[in-house]
């Protein structure tokens, strides 16, 4: 095996070599800040070998929960490994991208870096003698328009569930949007219309924990464009129709030891190893702990507890699709595919956050050997602000986090729910006006 840090310098080469003799004239370092939107600096190629050896400064006060004033200076690493030419750029100059890893002046990993924080559970993870591996359903809506304040967004179909009709522009949209994303180096499994008016699925291959949550963010960012070059607007938003089915992100996720999966155990209950049953078990105990990250948004739990087989409750099942987590069935001699599929999460979470404490959470199940037990199911938190007073107690999500992370993710979700609750709805004036 070649060592870590050759092979990271033979595919800092490769990248160099591919911006010449692609002519590539623009290269973007992405990264993300603790809510999950995605940032980009520009930089010409040839600074790029200097990067790869320095990363590029930039005032870390400027993105929303990186740094304190006090302490704005950072730097954005480009990792090769993730280098990637931008192919829906067909009629611009040739540019590429490379996801960044954020770093303090001192060159160690930032606290308020999302990817770094993954980085730490998977290297637990690691430590315990597993490798992470995560498939995500990603559910969206595309609309006829970009959204416009007090207008209600338009579905660009009256489709459903695997609809094909013959001017479908949903099935047009996923064409070209599947298209670029292989041509990106995202691998796509299944695409199809999902059971709202407008609404799609796409899911992604199974990946590394990482790659998968670098893989989302080009997705979304890969949707929005192909939406704008099609005279449409795509949205993530969890639940944008109030009489619709929202939009998911269901995870399925396995953790492998070396070649072999670690979850299956031929002949046991469900084919499930002990390992799976007790990182099943972790998930259910703590999910109350750490939703508030796996759906960070005040409409995240109108999906969540509007129907439309979205999990309500903390539990787990076979057959019933409304579980918060499903176990799919056995395949025989499909002994790689046994996993299990968390369907809380939404599209418009950061998946970095998202993945590091769902997979910490089933990591200390594994860990103190948690019993998975039938029966005694709960509801979901109603609403952000329960969602948060299950998370601020946690020691798990804020050792996952870190203080940084966990303290300012918590400030900002606060100041969010103060500003919602404090909003005279279109509902109330439409319910109560006319006769109060």
């Amino acid at each position: 095996m070649i060592p870590r840090d050759e092979a990271q310098l033979k595919q800092q080469e490769f990248v160099l070599r591919t911006l010449e003799e692609r002519n590539i004239r623009f290269v973007y370092l992405w990264f993300t800040d603790v809510l999950g939107y995605l940032k980009s600096v520009a930089i010409a190629p040839p600074e790029l070998e200097t990067a790869f050896n320095e990363g590029i400064g930039f005032d870390g006060s400027a993105i929303e929960g990186f740094a304190r004033f006090t302490e704005s200076d950072m730097l954005a690493k480009p990792d090769p490994a993730t280098f990637s030419i931008l192919p829906w750029r067909a009629d611009r100059p040739e540019a590429a991208r490379i996801f960044a890893d954020i770093l303090m002046p001192d060159g160690t990993p930032s606290p308020a870096d999302p990817r770094n924080v993954l980085k730490k559970t998977l290297d637990k993870a690691a430590r315990l003698g597993f490798t992470c591996y995560t498939h995500p359903e990603i559910e969206f809506f595309l609309f006829q328009e970009a959204p416009k304040i007090g207008v209600r967004p338009k579905p660009i179909d009256s489709g459903g569930y695997f609809d094909q009709t013959p001017t479908s522009l949903g099935h047009d949209f996923r064409r070209e949007a599947i298209s670029l994303l292989e041509a990106t180096g995202v691998s796509v499994e299944f695409s199809h219309h999902e059971g709202a008016p407008g609404q799609q699925e796409i899911d992604l291959r199974y990946a590394d924990a990482l790659s998968t949550a670098d893989n989302i963010m080009t997705f979304r960012h890969l949707i929005k464009e192909v939406a704008l070059s099609q005279g449409i607007y795509a949205s993530f938003m969890p639940k944008p129709l109030s009489e619709h089915p929202g939009s998911g992100m269901h995870t399925h996720i396995s953790l492998f030891k070396g070649e072999e999966n670690a979850f299956f155990q031929g002949g046991s209950e469900d084919q499930l190893s002990p390992t799976a049953r007790s990182f099943l078990a972790g998930i259910v105990k703590h999910a109350p702990e750490f939703v508030a990250v796996t759906n960070q948004w005040v409409n995240s739990y109108k999906r969540l507890h509007g129907g439309g087989e979205a999990p309500s409750k903390i539990n787990w099942g076979k057959e019933n699709r409304d579980a918060m987590i499903r176990i799919p069935m056995y395949k025989p001699k499909k002994e790689n595919s046994t996993r299990i599929e968390f369907r809380a999460p939404d599209a418009a979470c950061n998946p970095y956050l998202a993945f590091a404490v769902t997979i910490a959470a089933g990591l200390k199940g594994v860990e103190e050997g948690y019993k998975l037990e039938k029966g005694g199911e709960k509801l979901l938190p109603m609403n952000l602000s329960d969602a948060l007073q299950g998370m601020e107690g946690s020691e798990l999500v804020r050792e996952t986090l870190g203080e940084h992370v966990f303290e300012y993710f918590l400030r900002n979700k606060r100041a969010e729910w103060d500003e919602y609750r404090k909003q005279v709805t279109a509902f109330e004036l439409d319910r109560y006006l006319p006769v109060l």
